[in-house]
Formats: C-alpha cells, structure tokens, sequence
C-alpha cells in the first residue's frame, strides 16, 4: 500500500527535476552555466540540459549590436563651453563572453567613462568651428581609445559617432546671426550680379537697336538720294538742268510735307512758308541762289588760274635772271 502511494510522488518528483534541468538559450544569446558557484560552460542559441540543482545558469549575455549614447560638457581652445552627444555602437564577441561576464561589472559605466576622457582631452585642442570641422577625427580618437581598453573586457567598439554638438546659447545665437549676416551678403551679391547682367544685356539691346535704326536710316537717305539722282536725270532729259532739277525736288519734297502734315487732324504744326506764292518765291530763290553760287565758283576758278599764271611767269623770269628780284 505505501509503494503504492510512493512510486507516484517518486515519478513526479524525477519528472520536475529533469524538467527544470532542460533550458533554451535565444538567438544572439550565450548563457553562462555555472556548478556549485564554479564557472563550467557557455551554452549558445538552441537548446540544452543542465544538471538539476547542481548546475545554475549565471547569467545571460546579449550578443547583439548595442549602442550608448554619452552626452559630454567640455570647453574648447576659444573658452567655449559645448555638449557633445557620442554614439558608440559596440557588441560583445562570441569568442570572449567569458571575460566580458566576469570582468566587467558595468560596461556602460566603463565606456562612458573613457569616452568623457578621451573628449575632455580632445577637444580643448580645438577652436569651436574646428570641433565642427573635425567631429570625424573626434569620433576616431574615441573609438580608437575604447578599443584598446574594451577589447581585453571581451567587447569590440563596432563604430564611435558624434552625433550633436550643442554649444552655449548664447555662443549658438551669435553664430545665427552671423549665418544669417552671410548668407544676406550672399544674397545681396547674387542680386547685384543680377541687376549687372539686366543692365548690361539692356544696354547691348540698345546698342543693337541703335546699330540698326542708323543702318536703317543710312539704307533709307541711300534710296532717297537714288530717287533723287534718277529725277534729275529725268528733268536732265527733258532739258531742265541740275540746279534747277534739285530746286524743283526740294519744292515737291516741301509740298508732300505740307500734305503729309494735312493727313493729321490733329496735329498742331505749323510750317513756314506753305502757300502756293512761297512756293514759287522758295522755287525762283533756290534757282537764283544756285546761278549765284555758279557764278561765284567760275570768278574763283578765273582768278585761281590767274594766279597761277602769274606765280608761273615769276618762276620763269628768276630762271632766267637769277639776279632779278620780285
């Protein structure tokens, strides 16, 4: 009767005992197994057995990608005070979970540690705008620092990021308003530009237009003056000679004016003379001022070619009587 009643208790007690010998381990996970406080084995993913109260499980190690960010006040060569925030991804290797579980306390107390080292000694180095201009060389020192000293702790700095760099308020608001002043200069320069090329591409337009209104102009007086050298020619035939063929055009001319004018009703020009008698006066004026100018012309080629006769018989006589004077 009482083996009975013992072998049940017997079973289920055996049963819980190998039940809570058989653990799983996750994905990018190492479980440290340790017997009677004694370290014994690592146990990856998957699953296992352990020896029921004997062995004990340690503690567990993330094998995953991790990251810290460290937010670090220091001050620059300029005594500018800035915060700079630092990303450090790191990742314990497979190949040292034992060191990183039993020589490290605190990981992240250590990295943040050496990293707010390694930026107070680095930056101090460096005018703000260079912090700005080499953030990459302050990210390199910083990751080349931990993983000289993580590495003997198991862990490997996979890449080190400065991810913010904060200075004071009111160092942030001066370096806005000189921004702003810059790109307003820029500004400005890129409108004076503008207006320069309007300017000049304006005043090539009207040098163009200029060009062609006086080859325009030429074109045109060219044409009247073959109009009026073809009348001429025409009044010639006819026995009208040239001064008195341009004086007759000059009065046509007059009165295509006057009709011209007369076409405009509204036009207030007036222009003198424009009855028929001073057209006839202009016409005999313009016919008697040309005979006169003829004439002028002839008395001062007769008296040039006496001149020239005179000068020539001077010439004449000293050729031939040195000793003669004038």
């Amino acid at each position: 009767m009482l083996a009975t009643i013992l072998i049940p208790i017997i079973i289920v007690f055996t049963l819980i005992i190998l039940f809570t010998g058989i653990f799983t381990v996750k994905q990018q996970t190492s479980a440290l197994i340790e017997r009677f406080g004694k370290f014994r084995s690592i146990s990856n993913s998957g699953l296992h057995f352990k020896v029921p109260i004997i062995d004990q499980i340690a503690g567990r190690i993330n094998l995953k990608v991790q990251q810290l960010d460290v937010l670090v006040e220091t001050k620059t060569k300029d005594d500018v005070f800035v915060k700079l925030k630092i990303s450090v991804q790191f990742q314990v290797m497979k190949t040292n979970v034992y060191d990183a579980f039993y020589k490290l306390e605190n990981p992240n107390d250590q990295i943040t540690s050496y990293v707010f080292d390694v930026v107070r000694a680095e930056v101090p180095k460096m005018k703000l705008d260079d912090v700005f201009e080499r953030k990459d060389d302050i990210a390199n020192a910083v990751k080349r620092e931990l993983n000289q000293a993580m590495q003997d702790y198991g862990y490997d700095i996979i890449k080190t990021l400065v991810t913010d760099i904060d200075p004071d308020a009111q160092v942030k608001s001066a370096m806005n308003r000189i921004n702003a002043a810059e790109r307003e200069k820029v500004a400005a320069e890129y409108v004076a530009e503008a207006e320069r090329i309007k300017i000049v591409a304006k005043a090539r337009a009207e040098a163009e237009s200029k060009r062609l209104q006086g080859q325009g102009i030429a074109d045109q007086r060219r044409e009247i003056a073959r109009g009026l050298e073809e009348s001429v020619d025409v009044l010639n035939k006819v026995g009208i000679n040239s001064q008195e063929a341009s004086a007759l055009i000059v009065v046509t001319q007059h009165y295509d004016t006057l009709q011209a004018i007369g076409e405009h009703t509204n036009s207030n020009l007036i222009l003198l003379p424009n009855s028929p008698q001073a057209g006839s006066d202009m016409l005999n004026n313009m016919i008697a001022s040309f005979t006169a100018s003829n004439q002028i012309g002839e008395a001062m080629k007769k008296k040039n070619a006496e001149n020239i006769y005179l000068q020539n018989k001077k010439k004449e006589r000293r050729y031939r009587d040195p000793g003669t004077e004038e």
